[in-house]
Order: C-alpha cells, then structure tokens, then sequence
C-alpha cells in the first residue's frame, strides 16, 4: 500500500479566475515519469471553483472521465449535446473516445468542490458517451467496463468497516472525514494505492466519505 497525502499533491489551477486545483499523478508542468497513472487511473484532481469560475471549452479523447461533487453545483456542456447541472452525490461520467469537447463551471452562488478521475480505455476511439446518475446509492458500485474499473461510493459512520475490493489495482480517495486503512489514518484528500488488494477494510474514525476504486 503506497499512501499519498493531501499536501503532496501538484498544485495547478489559476487562483485569479478562482479555480484551486490539486493533482494526485503527473499532470501539465509538473511532469513526473515515475508517477503516470495507477492501474487504469491516469488523473485524480481535486478542483475548487469560485461562485462564476470555471474551465473554458476544452478537448479531451481517448479518456473515460468520472465527476464526483463533494460541495455545491458543477454546470457541464458538452459538444454532444448534453448540459446538466451535477450535485453531490451524483456520478457523471464523460467517454472521451475519439474527441469531444466540454465546459465546467460553477454558476451557483456558493463554492464547488469536486474530484475529477481520468482512466485510460482498454480500447482507444469510439463515439463520445455521457451518463449521469443522480444521488447513487450507497454502496452501489458504478461500472466503467471500457477502463476495466469499478467505483465504489462509501459512507460511513465512525467505528463502520466497509470492505475494501479484492483486486490487482485498488485505489482508495477521502473525500470527508477521517478512516483508518490498515495501520494508515487517512484525512481528506489523502489516498492509498493498494497492489493485489485482499481481505482488507477501511474503518471510519469520524464520518466519513471513500470513493473506491476496482481496476483489474
């Protein structure tokens, strides 16, 4: 288990347009051969934008990108045809596949904060896709098979154990709150990276919330 702290993340963003950003892989300017991806992760950013800050239209391809909103509204339009608003709790998840572009702002009155996930596909190409799922459940695993991954959505109450997936690449982000993971306490925006995971599980020591990820 490799964990990675809060504050060793790359920082990014543009602090006059109010958009705070924080890297957990190799990403823009800073370059890090030694830290690409993760399994099939390839990108965790935390990204916190003002009330009318956002990211102007942009390309992405060959990417599967999962949106999880941990405080406010995130807007998003796409070159698809799609515009809806994600809150928390919400899954959305943008297949970049041959090329398909989009904008993220915050048009809400208070503060966004969200965490961005970028997996490479098993297959690169294809035709742009969009999914939302509102309020999932929790517990309820969400399925990317085009990146051979699957997310978990925890909640947990301080002394509740949840399992951690049995699996070649596991990797576990704090949203909220504070868990223990074997002898690691992990705080909000720390991650472990789990190699050939088995039989272990994360307790919560205060409410907390994980985003889990399964990657084969």
């Amino acid at each position: 288990m490799d964990v990675r702290r809060s504050g060793e993340r790359y920082p990014g963003g543009d602090a006059e347009a109010g958009i705070e950003s924080r890297h957990a892989f190799s990403f823009g300017p800073h370059y890090d051969p030694g830290n690409l991806r993760f399994g099939a992760l390839i990108a965790c950013n935390e990204e916190r934008l003002a009330a009318g800050a956002g990211f102007a239209e942009h390309p992405h391809s060959h990417t599967e990108i999962v949106t999880w909103v941990a405080e406010g509204e995130l807007t998003h339009r796409d070159s698809t045809g799609h515009e809806t608003v994600v809150r928390a709790g919400d899954v959305q998840r943008l297949s970049a596949a041959s090329g398909v572009r989009h904008v993220e702002r915050n048009d809400g009155e208070g503060p966004l904060t969200f965490v961005q996930m970028w997996l490479a596909p098993l297959v690169p190409g294809g035709d742009p896709a969009y999914e939302i799922v509102h309020g999932i459940a929790d517990a309820t695993p969400y399925a990317v098979p085009e990146a051979g991954a699957m997310l978990h959505v925890r909640r947990l109450a301080p002394g509740e154990r949840t399992a951690v997936p049995d699996a070649p690449h596991v990797y576990v982000h704090v949203v909220h709150g504070e868990v223990a993971l074997d002898d690691e306490r992990l705080g909000p925006g720390d991650a472990a990276r789990i190699t050939d995971a088995k039989d272990g599980e994360a307790v919560g020591v205060t409410r907390a919330e994980l985003l889990m990820w399964e990657m084969t």
